[in-house]
């Protein structure tokens, strides 16, 4: 059994330029190698749909990668895309996952029901949208941890140790 290869990928204007620091990108490194992930890399690009699609694509056609969780960008403004780049990119969607995190996320925060994240396959690699804040983020990981090593075993062909 060997540990899933993860990229997270946060999707922030502010922080891609500089200036705030990311703090949602830590936080999901932090509950993916929890979890039994192997994070390979953590990119910050901004809130454009042509960058954000090009880095999943990068990664998901890489053959080397499980998993791309996102953060950011899942919100209402108008500037929040990071759905519609992931749609443009996945080939099945696994609409579960989304909904388990909008149901825990509820739990406390009766606002992530305006979450739009989404989630899917390319390839081999599973695709997750999680919000831009760090209890988001942690939430949302602990919401789909129970199943999350048996898709991406699913989805990879391999097997895998990591979730809940």
């Amino acid at each position: 059994m060997r540990k899933p290869h993860a990229v997270v990928l946060t999707v922030s204007d502010s922080a891609s330029r500089g200036e705030r620091r990311d703090l949602s990108g830590p936080a999901a490194r932090a509950e993916l190698e929890r979890l039994g992930c192997d994070v390979v890399v953590v990119v910050i690009v901004p809130d454009e749909l042509q960058t954000i699609r090009d880095t999943l694509l990068e990664h998901a056609d890489s053959d080397a990668i499980d998993l791309i969780v996102t953060t950011g960008g899942t919100g209402l403004a108008p500037r929040d895309v990071t759905p519609e780049a992931t749609l443009a990119v996945v080939q099945k969607l696994v609409p579960g996952l989304p909904e388990l995190m909008r149901l825990e996320g509820m739990k406390s925060n009766p606002r992530a029901a305006l979450s739009r994240a989404v989630a899917g396959v390319r390839n081999q690699t599973l695709i997750v949208n999680l919000p831009g804040s760090v209890k988001g983020v942690q939430e949302s990981l602990a919401a789909v941890a129970p199943v999350l090593g048996h898709a991406l075993e699913v989805v990879s062909g391999k097997t895998v140790r990591c979730g809940g």
